[in-house]
């Protein structure tokens, strides 16, 4: 299950990728925002990030319109590792080496297309499980 959630500046984005996550066979769960009315990103950041935090959703995608407020956000929960993302390449290594549960888009920054193939990379990437990376997540989780 995927857990997602925007504010109004990701709103549009947000639909997209639902409707992606749905031809790809995903099940998700969405956490607001339910339209383009002016609304606080911390509200449905935090939200979604919960749901992944306490396990209900194995990963998240958060999105509002430059990506920064929303993953500060989802980083203050423990046991969250949100990543910004503007390229795929980023995409893969933060989920190979970081073993990230959160994505965080911007909506402003990145196209729709540019964005669902950073979702589809994220979705799709492993965590490589190499000791030197694991060392480094429990050293970022010890804190």
């Amino acid at each position: 299950m995927i857990a997602l959630g925007s504010d109004h500046g990701g709103y549009d984005l947000k639909q997209e990728i639902k409707k992606y996550l749905e031809e790809a066979g995903y099940a998700y769960q969405d956490f607001g925002c339910d339209n383009k009315e002016s609304c606080d990103y911390p509200v449905f950041g935090r939200a979604a990030a919960q749901a992944v935090a306490d396990g209900s959703c194995e990963k998240g995608i958060v999105i509002c319109t430059t990506g920064i407020g929303i993953s500060i956000t989802a980083n203050k929960l423990p046991g969250i590792r949100c990543a910004l993302c503007a390229d795929s390449a980023s995409a893969k290594l933060t989920r190979l080496h970081n073993n990230a549960n959160v994505l965080a888009l911007g909506a402003g920054i990145v196209g729709s297309n540019l964005a669902l193939e950073i979702v589809k990379t994220f979705l799709k990437t492993e965590f490589s499980g190499e000791e030197r990376h694991q060392r480094r997540i429990d050293l970022i989780e010890a804190q």
